[in-house]
């Protein structure tokens, strides 16, 4: 059956090079050798990029001015299955996220916000024992569940949360915990509709969002959706994203089009460094 519960396992197949029936965390790590850096599974021109933008656009153009005061940094997900390693994803995250240098502009971010004095928030993902009882799901719920995705032992217990895939980069940590990062509830799917962001974001007089994170057509999509919708400009950082590559599609890819058509503004990580560190200059001559 299509739907079936995948806790205990599920095939993997794509063109014969795997067959083997594997715990999810198993299958997940597998995966890796199905998708090498600089192979999409897509089908593309062969000398086309397809992550460059179009030439001649149809759609206006539109921009997001940066300013001090109401502008803050969002990063979801800056978390260790997402981006390392060691992460439970990295099969078919790694090659996205070393191609667009996605840690280190994350980084490189994070460290341009702290240096002008913006606001920074994370929006994190984690799941708790109770939420593995969940009843229904999408095929991505479904996998994350399996696999063991940003897994703690409950919401007020830290036990093995320190370097386990829950747990945020080493190299944001004293960015994130220096008791003035927002932290927010966790979101349970892919959006901030079930966790505390808006609130916060409100609270603080903010109106306009720098987006970043990961995965780019998952939780940093569903949270550029919601914060439109919730009335806030909202500006993604293209390189400081990524997106699994699967047989279903390239999540990136995916994640870059619907940017183009819905998001404020759009940026290099260089970019948007550049404008936040605008805003320092200004709150500096006030």
């Amino acid at each position: 059956m299509r739907d079936r519960a995948i806790v205990e396992s599920f095939t993997v197949d794509l063109q014969g090079h795997i067959g083997a029936k594997q715990n999810g965390r198993q299958a997940m790590f597998s995966l890796k050798r199905l998708v090498p850096a600089g192979i999409l599974l897509i089908s593309v021109g062969v000398l086309a990029d397809p992550y460059a933008d179009p030439a001649e656009p149809a759609l206006p153009q539109t921009e997001m001015i940066v300013t001090s005061g109401n502008t803050a940094l969002v990063i979801t997900d800056p978390q260790i299955d997402f981006l390392s390693e060691d992460g439970v994803t990295w099969g078919v995250v790694g090659a996205s996220v070393t191609e667009n240098n996605t840690v280190e502009n994350i980084g490189a971010l994070l460290a341009a916000a702290k240096e002008a004095g913006m606001m920074v928030v994370i929006s994190p993902h984690y799941y708790y024992p109770s939420d593995h009882g969940w009843k229904f799901g999408g095929p991505l719920e479904k996998l994350m569940h399996a696999i063991g995705m940003f897994d703690r032992r409950g919401p007020l217990s830290l036990d093995n949360f320190v370097g386990s895939g829950a747990d945020f980069m080493p190299e944001y940590k004293a960015m994130i915990m220096d008791g003035e990062t927002v932290i927010t509830s966790p979101h349970k799917v892919y959006g901030p509709e079930s966790n505390d962001l808006s609130l916060q974001l409100r609270k603080a007089g903010i109106d306009k969002v720098i987006l970043a994170g990961m995965s780019a057509n998952l939780c940093v999509q569903a949270h550029m959706h919601e914060l439109l919708e919730q009335g806030y400009e909202v500006a993604i950082v293209r390189d400081a994203t990524a997106g699994a590559r699967l047989p279903e599609g390239d999540g990136y890819l995916a994640a870059l089009i619907n940017f183009r058509y819905m998001a404020n503004d759009l940026w290099t990580t260089e970019e948007a460094v550049e404008l936040i560190a605008s805003t320092k200059l200004v709150t500096a001559t006030e």
